[in-house]
């Protein structure tokens, strides 16, 4: 119970404060070891503060007047204990609860045994101290195990969603394509049917006229040099264009069928040129051509036989 006692107590590890208050209240260095091991989760300040509970419960039968207590004895087995933290100690792990106060003085330990029980507390104590190692380290392996899964499973989640991302970034670009694709297409559909009905109108006002041509003859032919200029086709049925074309880099002259639309006339230019037209311009009188609207249009139906002069945009 001595500064030994401490010592050895702080050498094991525990805080000063918590080791002298181990030997105030155990009294010998087992019982203070007992007792530190048995209240390892408290506070200091709630193990300085409480008051001990097994102490008021078990009460010793006392000696008779006039005689001076010593040591304790076990009613149930006999046992000769020194202190009554040994009695309380007994108690918890024996289950007794009847005992005696006793005149009989048990002998001090020798130096040897001294040394031979600190050296089995101390070997009890490293003992716990590598399976508490042992807890520990597979409570930190479960740990680690979690935290991994946890941040494999977090993986997981971004690739699927990075994935998912992906997926619907390609679907939008599949559709758009197929969008565009189906636009082109109706583009090309109005302008063959637009074609397809200029050459109609064509074929029928070129009957028409043979018709006229075959009502008017006469016999008096005289008068045919005159019906005859009459019925001349006007410049506009001309069946080619020729057209001068301005560009940034340059001019060029083409000559084209008068039914080319003006969006077939600009695929060629830009072939030519190697650009992109946006729209047409012409000098006299001014005018400009741009849009699908104007650009499903022909070189007849815009204005521009027999010839014309086109600034390209």
């Amino acid at each position: 119970m001595g500064i030994s006692d401490l010592d050895n107590l702080i050498e094991f590890g525990y805080p000063r404060d918590r080791a002298q208050l181990a030997l105030k209240k155990g009294e010998s260095l087992q019982n203070a070891l007992e007792w530190l091991n048995d209240n390892e989760n408290k506070t200091f300040e709630e193990l300085n503060d409480s008051a001990d509970p097994e102490n008021q419960a078990i009460d010793p039968t006392p000696l008779a007047a006039g005689e001076i207590a010593k040591s304790m004895i076990c009613d149930d087995c006999g046992k000769k204990l020194r202190s009554m933290i040994a009695v309380q100690n007994h108690s918890r792990l024996s289950g007794h609860e009847n005992f005696s106060e006793s005149n009989e003085e048990i002998a001090p330990l020798t130096e040897e045994e001294k040394i031979k029980k600190l050296e089995e507390l101390r070997a009890k104590n490293r003992e716990k101290k590598n399976q508490q190692a042992i807890i520990d380290k597979e409570e930190q392996r479960k740990n680690e195990k979690i935290r991994m899964k946890s941040t494999r499973e977090v993986q997981d989640a971004r690739e699927k969603l990075a994935q998912q991302e992906q997926m619907k970034a390609a679907a939008k670009k599949r559709q758009e394509k197929l969008e565009d694709i189906a636009a082109k297409k109706r583009i090309q559909e109005k302008i063959a049917a637009d074609k397809e009905a200029r050459r109609l109108k064509s074929e029928a006002q070129k009957a028409e006229r043979q018709g006229i041509q075959n009502v008017v003859e006469s016999p008096d032919k005289a008068a045919i040099p005159s019906e005859t200029a009459k019925l001349t086709p006007n410049k506009s049925f001309a069946s080619e264009a020729r057209l001068r074309i301005q560009y940034s880099r340059g001019t060029m002259t083409l000559k084209v069928p008068s039914e080319t639309t003006l969006f077939a006339l600009g695929q060629q230019i830009e072939a030519e040129i190697g650009g992109s037209v946006s729209s047409f311009t012409t000098t006299f009188p001014k005018k400009t051509f741009s849009g699908a609207l104007d650009f499903s249009k022909t070189l007849r139906e815009s204005g521009l036989i027999p010839s014309a002069v086109l600034i390209v945009n």
